[in-house]
């Protein structure tokens, strides 16, 4: 038995038949029809042949009591009951999972958590974000918006004494850590701080050569990112926290936010955030596991 597996993008399809969760065949692209669903049902079609079920990675909400996607960057795709529809075009079952949320069941089931019973999976990247996974199984919540630290009003408006502008979030609140923790926000928290235009890349590496522009910066950052998440893990108790994305790929500030983090618990144990460990198909591994687990 295989199941059809995609990773949905605003500008590629990539997919692949799976054998077993977290297993992959040969991955396959093709063009993302934007605005046909006839055309994207075929595209994923031509690769579901001899697959007996169909699993989702994509950017964007799924209510899970309607089952209606919310997503910005595939206008034929928003607001529809896309499992749905995707099944009674191709005649198969569907899984659809968040790309963050299969981000988070990709480590628990084949990365840098497995084993653990609680998992929260954090994206540091051009957004923040996360997904929660316990026993194996995917948490969404009310609205599909289970994990998703990055928003809410909570930034710290004068951390370590200096003031940071509380930023506008492209989910119209007022400082949400998705507008300043990701990798642009750092760069809006740099330039603000310093008045330099940075890449986030760039900054990362100033603080870890010891300029003292990008040292301050990191530090804040820091600070500002370290309290809300020592919350979210006293709340949910997760024993392993991966990080993705861009940011992610900087293993002295992952290491730098675990120990920052690790003092603002009520358990202060270090190591528990940790790089993740698949940087290639995370999104695929993750539909994998979602599938496999939903659909067999």
């Amino acid at each position: 038995m295989m199941l059809a597996i995609f990773d949905i993008g605003g500008t590629r399809i990539r997919g692949t038949l799976s054998p077993a969760p977290g297993q992959l065949g040969p991955v396959n692209e093709a063009p993302t029809p934007r605005d046909d669903f006839n055309a994207f049902a075929t595209a994923l079609a031509g690769m579901s042949a001899g697959a007996r079920g169909v699993a989702i990675s994509i950017a964007g909400c799924i209510d899970p009591e309607t089952g209606r996607m919310r997503i910005a960057n595939i206008p034929c795709l928003d607001g529809r009951a896309l499992a749905e529809d995707l099944a009674a075009e191709l005649g198969l079952p569907v899984w659809i999972g968040n790309d963050a949320d299969c981000f988070a069941l990709a480590e628990a089931g084949s990365g840098a958590a497995r084993g653990h019973r609680t998992v929260f999976g954090v994206i540091l990247g051009t957004g923040v974000g996360g997904g929660l996974v316990i026993d194996g199984r995917l948490v969404t919540g009310a609205g599909g918006f289970a994990g998703e630290w990055g928003h809410g009003p909570v930034q710290d408006s004068r951390p370590l004494g200096r003031d940071v502008p509380r930023m506008t979030c492209g989910c119209g609140q007022v400082g949400c850590l998705d507008a300043i923790g990701s990798a642009r926000g750092i760069e809006k928290l740099h330039r603000h701080l310093s008045g330099q235009s940075l890449r986030s890349e760039e900054i990362v590496a100033g603080w870890q050569s010891g300029a003292a522009a990008a040292s301050e910066t990191v530090a804040i950052w820091l600070e500002i990112m370290a309290g809300p998440l020592a919350m979210v893990l006293n709340v949910v108790g997760a024993t392993a926290v991966p990080v993705g994305g861009g940011l992610g790929r900087a293993l002295p500030l992952v290491a730098a936010l675990d120990k920052a983090v690790a003092a603002r618990r009520l358990w202060p144990q270090e190591g528990v955030i940790c790089p993740a460990a698949l940087t290639v198909e995370p999104g695929l591994i993750g539909a994998s596991h979602g599938g496999w687990g939903a659909l067999c």
